[in-house]
């Protein structure tokens, strides 16, 4: 793609948004099972459920979420709140997902059903968000670990420096609000946001010119989402669901945009 100036990158954006940011074309993405939940109090659980689960073939991501749901019921934050830890255990006994075992899942429900009981809401956690964005990511992080009996897998500190896709895309999907987005969480505001690196937000980057790095890491990603602000500081992740619908789709989008 060839080089653009500030106002062209906006045009082009702007077009992938117009083209690509709505409900129809969520399938196949972990994001879609938040739609069945009326209440926030559900959405945020299953949220984080998909969203820690997001690793791996999309078929079995939402299989093995698919699994989890179907035994916490319509309700799954009462279900969570309202069941012990060894009941919870011994529902997920038999459950795999790649390195994530039954008991991983079952320790990590537990606790975020901990959480549930002490603060009310997992968004109780961020405290209004009234420190340094990463900070707050960490915080939220650190806590819902030890809540769940120490460092997690499905939940990785930013501290230790990856890029947390999965977690920055719980907060994408939690913050922002939009046709695709349910932004419960939208009184943190999207300013601070960090873009949810995956492998295809990585090589729309690279393709853009937002970075030269070949390994993806929180550095980077906080890089790539500085790139983006220079062009939306309000919403600076606004455009990370339409830039990689194409390659999760295989659809030619930027030489349709191009043209």
């Amino acid at each position: 793609m060839p080089a653009m100036d500030k106002k062209d990158l906006y045009v082009f954006l702007e077009k992938a948004y117009e083209q690509y940011n709505h409900r129809k074309f969520v399938h196949p993405d972990p994001l879609e099972f938040l739609y069945r939940y009326n209440e926030p109090a559900d959405r945020e659980v299953v949220g984080l459920i998909a969203s820690s689960l997001a690793y791996g073939r999309v078929a079995q991501i939402l299989k093995s979420v698919e699994i989890v749901l179907a035994v916490l019921g319509g309700h799954p934050a009462a279900t969570l709140r309202d069941t012990q830890k060894q009941e919870i255990m011994d529902s997920f006994g038999n459950f795999r997902h790649r390195f994530t075992t039954g008991m991983e899942i079952g320790n990590f429900l537990a606790g975020i059903g901990s959480i549930l009981r002490e603060k009310g809401s997992l968004y109780a956690l961020m405290d209004g968000a009234a420190k340094p964005w990463t900070d707050a990511l960490e915080s939220f992080a650190w806590q819902i670990n030890q809540a769940s009996g120490g460092l997690s897998s499905l939940l990785p500190l930013p501290s230790k420096g990856s890029a947390c896709k999965r977690l920055m895309m719980f907060f994408r999907w939690m913050v922002r609000k939009d046709d695709v987005d349910p932004g419960d969480w939208h009184e943190l505001g999207t300013r601070g946001l960090i873009i949810p690196l995956d492998t295809h937000m990585f090589g729309v980057a690279r393709m853009l010119g937002f970075t030269d790095k070949r390994a993806s890491s929180l550095r980077v990603a906080i890089e790539i989402s500085n790139k983006f602000r220079e062009i939306r500081p309000d919403d600076p992740i606004r455009y990370d669901f339409s830039l990689t619908r194409p390659g999760i789709r295989n659809e030619p989008m930027f030489q349709e945009l191009d043209q």
